[in-house]
């Protein structure tokens, strides 16, 4: 019976050692070195795309953030994502902005010169997982604004997205390090 117990406790230890903490952006703030990325320091373009896995049906792009200026930097959270068609022809946003999906946590990330980090980008509820009262309309912009900036870099894409206000039809994923093609959602 002692051994059961003596297990028992450390393995209740073990777990709560190996769980993170969770933390808040002011708490994270303190953690971090290094100023945060300026817009003007980062060249924003999309990267690679494919289909969803059966768990994850839709499609996924990767937006790209790349440090092109001379100084390390940091980025940390969400970028607001929204589709637009072409603006300069008097077009604007269709549909709702994009929801954040948590499935992966935000993880400070220190941004070297020249590097380049990403987030993943999903889009559903087009084609054949299109819902009820949603027309599809081909976004040919992404606005994309990262966390903490006021400046946003519009991306040339050919997205369909669902035209519906109220209907998020993108989600995006906390930006991360190196670029790489999302293996379940």
């Amino acid at each position: 019976m002692a051994a059961v117990a003596a297990f028992v406790g450390t393995a209740a230890l073990a777990v709560m050692l190996t769980r993170a903490p969770i933390r808040t952006d002011a708490a994270l703030s303190s953690d971090l070195t290094g100023p945060a990325c300026p817009a003007v320091g980062l060249e924003a373009s999309p990267g690679l795309g494919g289909t969803g896995m059966p768990t994850a049906p839709g499609t996924y792009y990767t937006l790209e953030f790349t440090n092109v200026s001379h100084r390390a930097c940091r980025l940390y959270g969400y970028p607001e994502v929204s589709a637009y068609t072409d603006r300069r022809a008097t077009g604007g946003q269709i549909g709702s902005a994009a929801v954040r999906d948590t499935s992966v946590r935000p993880k400070p990330v220190m941004h070297m010169p020249g590097a380049t980090a990403h987030s993943v980008l999903w889009v559903v509820g087009t084609g054949r997982t299109q819902r009820v009262g949603c027309a599809p309309v081909t976004a040919e912009e992404l606005r994309v604004t990262l966390p903490h900036q006021g400046r946003s870099a519009f991306l040339p894409v050919h997205i369909p997205v669902c035209s519906k206000k109220g209907h998020a039809s993108l989600s995006v994923q906390a930006i991360q390090a190196r670029p790489r093609v999302p293996a379940t959602r």
